[in-house]
């Protein structure tokens, strides 16, 4: 604005200079130099170029769409989000199965069975109860399995009988198979049998 002061005056049109700043402000709300022109003309062929470029990819997006039912487009979506979420559905539930057999496994570890039918339908059954895992434990394992012996016992070894008939095993043929019912043996291997069994008849071998 300077500027334009200057070239009135060179036109003889002087500004007092008490004034200056106020024709200064009423110039610039209604003029612009050149630079400022060209300033503005830039960045609004910018936004032009900018809603054009925008606008022509609109109308190619919609091309694509030519001849193409909006309901079915629905329809496709919704199916395709409904096998997204199945599958995830399942991918979880397999990974739950695996973890609760990994710790059935695992707590089953140090009990006997009868045999490995009887350990696998005893699982089955565990499975089909519908027992909670929860921190890598089963919730309710340890009652349903006393429940089952008690319905039926015959798949799992009572540990405490089997040992009941180890050590009678024990005590009833302490001097071994080669030492049959009648057979004389000497005074010390005599004695040897008797400090073992002390139930031991000992005339039998006498």
């Amino acid at each position: 604005m300077q500027k334009l002061i200057e070239t009135l005056k060179s036109f003889g049109i002087e500004i007092p200079a008490d004034k200056q700043a106020d024709v200064k402000k009423a110039l610039s709300e209604h003029y612009k130099n050149i630079a400022e022109h060209n300033k503005t003309v830039s960045k609004l062929e910018t936004d032009r170029d900018t809603w054009k470029e925008k606008a022509e990819t609109a109308e190619e997006t919609l091309k694509g769409f030519e001849g193409i039912d909006p309901s079915q487009v629905q329809t496709e979506l919704a199916t395709w989000k409904k096998k997204a979420e199945d599958a995830e559905e399942n991918a979880k539930k397999q990974l739950y199965e695996r973890d609760f057999a990994d710790a059935l496994k695992s707590e089953l570890e140090n009990m006997k069975f009868t045999s490995e039918a009887a350990k696998k339908a005893v699982m089955a059954d565990i499975k089909e109860a519908g027992l909670k895992l929860k921190d890598g434990k089963i919730l309710g394992l340890n009652d349903l399995i006393n429940q089952m012996k008690e319905k039926d016992a015959s798949a799992f070894v009572d540990e405490a009988q089997e040992q009941a008939q180890q050590n009678k095993a024990v005590f009833t043929n302490p001097r071994g198979p080669q030492t049959p019912p009648g057979t004389k043996v000497s005074p010390a291997q005599l004695m040897k049998m008797k400090n073992e069994n002390p139930n031991l008849d000992i005339s039998q071998y006498i």
